[in-house]
């Protein structure tokens, strides 16, 4: 099992996180939230509003999001789905854990403990320069104050 962070449409109560929880892609076990321990811009880009966290540590927020324990198969369609590497690119990051419901082996209930662990992120390093200069935020929803809506691929 690997472990993901995600912070944008696929967590819970935003529109893909129907994905999450669809066996058939794979198996994904929520296990907790947290945020980046490094500051990372996430912008909400393009015509489709799509929140994209820039791989620029240390500017903009610490990045709010949820933990999940995922097997290959979810892990492969993940890479899919977030358009991997073209799109995005999947990283090891520092994941500060702010709420814990997982049970895992000891090293994993120690590393929860210390507040700390490596999470895979998709964030980008390809992006239009401009979006540089977007607001910035540390929590995405879908439906937020930033009259933003995300646009399903269905919808596209």
């Amino acid at each position: 099992m690997a472990r993901v962070f995600v912070y944008g449409t696929l967590k819970k109560g935003q529109p893909n996180y129907k994905h999450m929880i669809n066996t058939a892609k794979g198996l994904a076990k929520f296990q907790g939230r947290g945020r980046t321990v490094e500051k990372y811009p996430l912008v909400i880009a393009g015509k489709y509003n799509i929140p994209y966290m820039l791989n620029i540590p240390g500017t903009g927020h610490h990045v709010a999001g949820e933990i999940y324990s995922v097997d290959d198969q979810m892990l492969q369609f993940l890479d899919e789905f977030e358009g991997c590497p073209d799109m995005y690119q999947r990283t090891l990051m520092r994941i500060e854990v702010v709420e814990w419901e997982g049970k895992g082996g000891t090293g994993e209930a120690r590393a929860a403990a210390e507040g700390v662990m490596e999470c895979f992120v998709y964030s980008t390093t390809t992006y239009p320069p401009e979006w540089v200069g977007l607001p910035y935020y540390d929590s995405y929803d879908s439906s937020g104050k930033h009259g933003l809506s995300y646009v399903l691929r269905e919808s596209r």
